[in-house]
């Protein structure tokens, strides 16, 4: 997926300046998408040249010009598109899970104390898409939400980077508690090997 894919999808919740899609992506889209706001705004002048979206000048009184951009019926074309294409399966690039395959051959509590730190902000992270996912819904329950919402996409998206946050803090939470408890128990020799 490229990240005008991620842009465009953003830009349906209704028009959107550079810093509030940046903000949108902090909230809502990390989880399955990251970008960092130079490569938004990048991003949003290459879509306005191929006309996947518009943008407009804003005048502020206290603050300088901003750009308001909204998505084009080309750029619905586009995501239209691009959900025919087959979805590639996803894969996890993760230094901790290196850390934690060698921690039989490594010093564990360096390893235990990240395993802490990830749980801890993936807990946080949890509470972020509680939280958000409660103010998408407003007073009705999941539920009904799901079933008559006008955008459900927002909150389906959400709802997997909760789970994902919640599995991500049991996991490393179970995975530092097993190294702490086989820190304490005798050697029985080095890891083992595979004949070449």
């Amino acid at each position: 997926m490229a990240l005008r894919h991620a842009v465009l999808a953003a830009l349906l919740d209704g028009e959107s300046s550079g810093y509030q899609l940046a903000k949108a992506f902090d909230l809502g889209v990390a989880n399955f998408w990251h970008a960092l706001p130079q490569q938004l705004y990048l991003e949003l002048a290459k879509l306005e040249k191929a006309g996947l979206v518009e943008g407009r000048q804003v005048v502020q009184q206290t603050r300088p010009p901003k750009r308001l951009f909204t998505i084009t019926d080309e750029g619905l074309r586009e995501l239209a598109r691009f959900a025919e294409t087959s979805a590639k399966p996803s894969f996890i690039r993760d230094d901790l899970m290196v850390k934690v395959q060698a921690a039989d051959s490594a010093p564990v509590a360096p390893v235990v104390e990240q395993l802490d730190e990830r749980a801890a902000m993936a807990t946080a992270k949890t509470d972020i898409f509680e939280r958000f996912l409660r103010r998408l819904r407003g007073d009705l329950d999941e539920e009904t939400f799901l079933a008559t919402a006008d955008r459900v996409g927002p909150y389906l998206t959400c709802l997997r980077g909760l789970r994902f946050e919640q599995e991500t803090a049991d996991w490393c939470a179970r995975t530092a508690a097993v190294l702490r408890a086989r820190q304490h128990r005798p050697a029985e020799g080095g890891p083992r090997r595979r004949d070449a």
